[in-house]
């Protein structure tokens, strides 16, 4: 079946037209590998349906990754496909390049230019289209008059017949220089192979040749031609220059700048001493917003909403309706009460999404992984794990998915591997109740220190791992830079939405199911009597008391606390419910979350900490085994064995950290726990920074004009 495929360099707004033009909702972003798979959506047009397909960014047809294998395999198996070459109007001199590769390859193209946020660009579109001989579009990838304007053009085109048998090398005529041009034709005739498959082994892309020609007769007759020894050097790099060289003669090119701080905010944000500092000062104003200024207030009210407004009337209904007790504790403190207390906190997820979703669309995430890109390395990652441990402070299931983009398999498994440290947003309500118990206002400090704690430990594992079995070589890099932008509000409202929606979807599935199962396990004994009547012992409880010695040394050793962490294997937002639910905290009490923080003060609740044992909890939660969902992917993406290991090896690091951070509290108690606090975020910033100093100081020279960066 024929296909449109969306073919362009990373940040050229591929996604976004995708979005435009099937009225779709993917997500987009300002990075390199956001879209890691083949995704497939369609339009209609004049009666028919046109599938369209948005590959990962390349950069040429010669893979440097993972995803970029991806994309070039599906382009060269669906060579009678139409292809939208998307380009950046910003950056044409550099995107051109893949435009000039795929003309080479012999497919149907349109190039597309997008000019979205740049109206005042000038280009002289008659002339890069005379030169190229192929449609050209300048549009705004996001503006749906446009793109409506365009889907006659992409269906009439679609719908042509082409043959793309090479005729003649006239494309190739233009773009080499005569000496080049008859070196490349001859050649081509001698082996009777078109000019791209000799350009191709004249560059030694080994995937290529040996996906295309597999026989060895055929690979014998490559290495005795004149093409394994040429009368002068020819290359991939001379190959590129003189395209190029060709892309300068068709429009305006500009004088090379350095490869960052061409933008003012640039020189501000990347700065070698407050890139870091920064950094940490914008994640802490975001906690700031988003659990105590305008995120608690919005989740107190809509805590209002659900006890005074939605839940006492439903359970003042139902007593009426039913005199059963156990339906009625089933219906009031399993479903509506344990329910009712993750959906306060909605808001607060909310705003957590939007403020990334601002960074990201803002440029300043492309940022963020240029200044921990060296770090990483440092400690055994690739420099595209930044955008994967990232992701996974939103949700760790999808973030180990864009793992995938890692060309070498040891990186990728490492990545996936250490990602779940990463405190995703479900642990925000653990945060919120424990941490709003005992620390009141400071609160934001200890939730600060805990997305820097998983920082550190996913940091440290992957030294060990890169050390002890998955040591993996330096992985190339391109990391590109969007220009600053203003976010998009409909943008922003799609994604809050969205986030939203997937939320509400796992209350009304699985959070009501697990609140269920939970509380008939917490109410019914062993031999199945309702236990507030007979007095007897909860199946969970029994569990629980169970095991509960052997978290002991972490200072959380009640029945309750162990059965929370039980439920949390399945979604880690359950743990909240089930501490509501094991106090038996009703959704008519008063302000419901403040109940639950008041209730595991309490001694004598089911689930009660200390000072010292609730944040030695909220370590753990933050580093034991991850949810079901991100088991499954990881058991998907790197096997079996390394899945379970993954798994083993978070319960005995939660352990341990969990006790060093019991013990420490304890021990330093006494001078108060802010000092430390404020003494380890200092450590922390003074070695980061540290760091990056000494690794600016010992490469000052290396990132000035070399002529490499087409911009």
């Amino acid at each position: 079946m024929r296909e449109i495929l969306l073919v362009g360099n990373a940040n050229t707004g591929k996604t976004t037209l995708l979005n435009t033009l099937t009225k779709s909702d993917e997500h987009t972003g300002n990075w390199h590998g956001v879209t890691v798979e083949e995704k497939i959506k369609f339009f209609a047009y004049g009666g028919q349906k046109y599938p369209v397909v948005d590959l990962p960014g390349i950069y040429s047809l010669t893979a440097l990754s993972f995803e970029e294998q991806v994309a070039i395999d599906y382009i060269f198996s669906n060579k009678n496909s139409l292809i939208l070459n998307t380009c950046d109007v910003s950056n044409l001199h550099r995107n051109l390049f893949l435009t000039l590769e795929l003309i080479e390859f012999g497919v149907n193209v349109i190039l597309l230019i997008n000019t979205m946020g740049k109206k005042d660009a000038k280009i002289d579109i008659k002339k890069i289209k005379r030169e190229l001989e192929i449609d050209v579009e300048v549009l705004n990838f996001d503006n749906k008059k446009e793109v409506a304007t365009l889907k006659s053009k992409i269906a009439k085109k679609f719908n042509e017949t082409k043959d793309s048998t090479q005729k003649d090398f006239d494309i190739f005529k233009k773009i080499y220089s005569p000496t080049i041009y008859n070196y490349i034709k001859e050649n081509a005739l001698n082996l009777k192979l078109d000019m791209f498959q000799t350009i191709k082994i004249i560059e030694k892309d080994e995937h290529f040749i040996n996906s295309e020609f597999k026989d060895e007769t055929a690979n014998s007759k490559f290495e005795h031609s004149s093409l394994s020894e040429p009368p002068f050097k020819i290359d991939y790099a001379i190959l590129a220059k003189e395209k190029f060289d060709f892309i300068k003669k068709i429009c305006d090119f500009r004088k090379n700048k350095r490869a960052y701080g061409e933008e003012f905010l640039d020189k501000i944000l990347l700065n070698k001493f407050l890139a870091i500092p920064i950094f940490l000062l914008i994640m802490l104003s975001i906690f700031y917003l988003t659990f105590f200024s305008v995120g608690a207030y919005f989740s107190d009210l809509l805590s209002y909403i659900v006890q005074e407004q939605i839940g006492s009337f439903i359970i003042d209904f139902f007593k009426t309706i039913c005199s059963i007790p156990w339906i009625c504790g089933l219906v009031e403190f399993g479903l509506i009460g344990g329910v009712g207390s993750l959906v306060s906190f909605l808001p607060q997820i909310v705003f957590l999404f939007l403020f990334l979703a601002i960074l990201e669309d803002s440029g300043y995430f492309s940022r963020i992984a240029f200044i921990f890109e060296d770090l990483l390395n440092k400690v055994g990652l690739s420099g595209k794990s930044v955008y994967t441990l990232l992701m996974g402070f939103g949700c760790a299931a999808s973030a180990v998915l864009t793992a995938r983009n890692m060309d070498n398999q040891k990186s990728k498994i490492k990545t996936a591997i250490i990602t779940p440290y990463m405190s995703c947003s479900a642990k925000l309500p653990i945060y919120a109740v424990l941490g709003g118990a005992f620390f009141g206002a400071g609160n934001i400090f200890i939730i600060f220190l805990l997305y820097l704690l998983g920082i550190f430990v996913a940091l440290f594992m992957s030294v060990l791992l890169d050390r002890f079995g998955l040591k993996s070589h330096e992985n190339f890099f391109i990391l590109e830079f969007p220009p600053y932008r203003i976010p998009k509000i409909s943008r922003l409202f799609k994604l809050i939405w969205l986030n939203m929606k997937i939320f509400l979807i796992k209350i009304t599935t699985i959070f009501i199911s697990v609140n269920i199962i939970v509380w008939c396990l917490s109410s019914f004994s062993y031999d199945f009597s309702y236990v507030v009547l007979s007095g007897k012992k909860s199946m969970l409880q029994t569990l629980g008391e169970f095991l509960a010695p052997i978290f002991a040394p972490l200072g959380f050793n009640n029945w309750g606390a162990v059965s929370a962490l039980i439920a949390g294997f399945v979604a880690k937002e359950i743990v909240v419910s089930s501490i509501a639910i094991f106090n038996g905290i009703s959704v008519q009490s008063n302000e419901m979350n403040h109940q639950v923080s008041d209730s595991v003060i309490n001694p004598n609740s089911a689930v009660h900490f200390t000072a010292a044992s609730a944040i030695s909890y909220m370590s753990f939660c933050l580093l034991y085994c991850p949810c079901l969902a991100t088991i499954a992917i990881l058991k998907r993406e790197i096997g079996t064995k390394w899945m379970l290991f993954a798994t083993a090896i978070q319960l005995v690091i939660a352990y341990i950290v969990s006790f060093i951070i019991y013990n420490l509290y304890i021990l330093t108690e006494s001078i108060g726990i802010f000092n430390v606090l404020c003494i380890v975020v200092c450590a922390f910033i003074v070695l980061l920074s540290f760091v990056s100093i000494w690794d600016y100081i010992s490469k000052k020279n290396a990132c000035k004009k070399c002529g490499l960066c087409i911009r």
